[in-house]
């Protein structure tokens, strides 16, 4: 994958899969510590301590439409090639947690890429049944955009309507730290 969003946006769907009803991304980009940290959290029914095991696995999937499940090795295998850390937590029955912290500033790091993009294709496709919370903070600037709160003011209007969407992409877009 071409930059840390498309990753984010495959772990979240692997939290859709897991049957999560609330998924929490945060991203932390300190620049004068040097890491850029990721944390993706759901509520899914979690990850098994024997599954735990293999889920780094490239030829371990529990999908039945192919024999390969590459999206977490892949995302760790970038934290790793940009001296990170890479962590799963899971309960089974309460959901699951990737960390992922990595240099900042490490030649080998992805680009973070367009996290608008990324959390507008979450709230477009399945906004309606799911909750995303997204925190962002960079350089003193914080943002952040809970999906739960915002359909309480929505009057009955769907979240993925599209003058909502595109509302919310005008927000996103210029309340997002630089």
């Amino acid at each position: 994958m071409q930059d840390l969003s498309l990753h984010i946006l495959d772990i979240v769907e692997n939290s859709i899969e897991a049957g999560a009803k609330r998924v929490e991304i945060i991203v932390e980009e300190n620049i004068k510590k040097n890491y850029l940290l990721i944390k993706i959290k759901d509520n899914g029914k979690g990850i098994g301590e024997d599954r735990l095991k293999k889920v780094l696995d490239p030829f371990y999937t529990t999908k039945t439409v192919r024999k390969v499940g590459l999206g977490l090795s892949m995302f760790a295998q970038s934290v790793n090639e940009s001296a990170g850390t890479f962590k799963i937590k899971s309960k089974k029955g309460k959901g699951t947690e990737v960390i992922a912290k990595m240099d900042y500033n490490h030649i080998d790091r992805k680009p973070l890429g367009d996290m608008c993009d990324t959390i507008m294709v979450l709230i477009g496709t399945r906004g309606t049944e799911i909750d995303f919370m997204y925190k962002h903070k960079k350089n003193g600037q914080y943002f952040m955009i809970d999906t739960k709160e915002i359909k309480k003011h929505l009057a009955g209007e769907r979240i993925n309507h599209p003058e909502v969407l595109n509302f919310l992409r005008k927000e996103i877009k210029r309340c997002l730290p630089r």
